[in-house]
């Protein structure tokens, strides 16, 4: 059975984009921000708990900032992530 040139550009044609891709550069910036976002709750946090333990300020913004830190942290290794 042979194939026709026009059938191969027929199903060439109905390739479709990969729906779950993502471009680099919206990568990019998604890993700048997390890491930004990440670096500020963390030294909110530990500044927080280092005023906590002084007995300046109550614990709990530093340890929410601390489990926000920590949740960027984890949104960066996924977006940097290998596939």
């Amino acid at each position: 059975m042979s194939v026709s040139a026009s059938d191969t550009l027929r199903d060439v044609a109905d390739i479709e984009k990969r729906g779950s891709y993502t471009p680099r550069r919206v990568r990019e910036q998604r890993a700048y921000r997390l890491v930004v976002a990440g670096s500020v709750a963390g030294v909110v946090g530990v500044v927080g708990l280092v005023l906590a333990i002084a007995g300046v300020v109550g614990a709990t913004l530093p340890v929410i900032a601390l489990i926000i830190a920590a949740l960027c942290a984890v949104g960066f290794r996924r977006t940097v992530g290998g596939r």
